[in-house]
């Protein structure tokens, strides 16, 4: 239990110190902000490019990762899905709650904790997981929110709009940017290799940070019902099915595997509020990332504790 602690408390501790600096008056919103838009624009590019440079191409990919994860997420998102639907909530806030069930906080919390357990491959199974987050979990989400909002418009619209999203998504330019080099063989410039280096060695601590800051209380009691469902889908239902999903797919990797669990087990993206707020559903997007990440102190160490290492 405490080798479990030991691995789990320094994540809590980094996002505390996030919350403590925004609740204090030394960062405001506006100073999160940045700092989450450095992490997403600059650090996190970085960190994937770095992994693309250090290893072949055929070690970046695994398709039975991408089968075992993208399948266990799409099924996580059509039952909890249906399951908030049956509960009373509205198309969009099912969709955005199903969204909050199956989409990882691959980056800002999922591959600083695989890193700890795992070492390097955690950069790996972050690639993979930010492939099947962007380029399934992501897109299918907004488009059926979309699609049953008030401002409703035809499918090809929709479509568009998804596809020139991802075009400018930093993560998925840097995906094809790392491609690109793992391809060419070529080696990067010993200064330009170290100043990536530097700041994707940034990108878990400030991730870390923004989420902590980011936590706001106001809306739990409201939304406590759907919330409780959301919690129980991420946390708990989320990993149980990537393992499941594993057994079906097996990853050659054992490490590898332990990250794809992992990574499922953490909470939601931390832009869920505003990609709720774009439906009117921001404050119950709030609610759940805030309960979430609480309950993850307790749902992440439980799950270190069973899973073989």
């Amino acid at each position: 239990m405490t080798e479990v602690l030991g691995l789990t408390a320094p994540l809590f501790l980094v996002m505390a110190l996030g919350f403590g600096v925004v609740r204090s008056g030394l960062f405001d919103a506006a100073g999160l902000r940045v700092l989450g838009q450095f992490v997403l624009y600059v650090a996190l590019p970085a960190l994937i490019v770095r992994a693309f440079v250090q290893r072949p191409l055929a070690q970046m990919f695994d398709l039975s990762f991408v089968l075992a994860y993208g399948a266990a997420s799409l099924a996580v998102f059509v039952v909890g899905g249906g399951l908030l639907r049956l509960s009373g909530q509205p198309a969009a806030g099912a969709a955005l709650g199903a969204l909050g069930m199956s989409c990882s906080n691959s980056g800002y919390i999922g591959y600083p904790l695989a890193a700890m357990v795992v070492g390097p491959t955690a950069a790996v199974s972050l690639a993979m997981a930010m492939l099947v987050e962007n380029l399934l979990i992501i897109p299918l989400a907004l488009a059926l929110a979309e699609a049953a909002g008030a401002q409703r418009r035809g499918w090809r619209a929709v479509a568009r709009e998804t596809a020139l999203r991802l075009l400018r998504s930093p993560l998925i330019l840097s995906l094809l940017a790392g491609v690109g080099l793992s391809l060419s063989g070529a080696a990067l410039p010993g200064p330009l290799a170290k100043a990536i280096d530097w700041l994707a060695n940034a990108s878990a601590p400030l991730a870390l940070c923004v989420i902590g800051g980011l936590l706001q209380f106001r809306a739990l009691r409201r939304h406590w019902q759907p919330v409780g469902l959301i919690a129980l889908g991420k946390l708990l239902a989320h990993p149980l099915a990537v393992w499941l999903a594993l057994q079906v797919f097996p990853v050659a990797d054992p490490a590898l595997a332990l990250s794809a669990v992992l990574v499922a087990g953490v909470p939601m993206i931390a832009i869920y509020p505003v990609l709720g707020q774009r439906f009117g559903h921001e404050s119950l997007c709030a609610a759940a990332l805030v309960t979430t990440v609480l309950a993850s102190f307790f749902t992440l160490n439980l799950l270190l504790g069973v899973l073989p290492r």
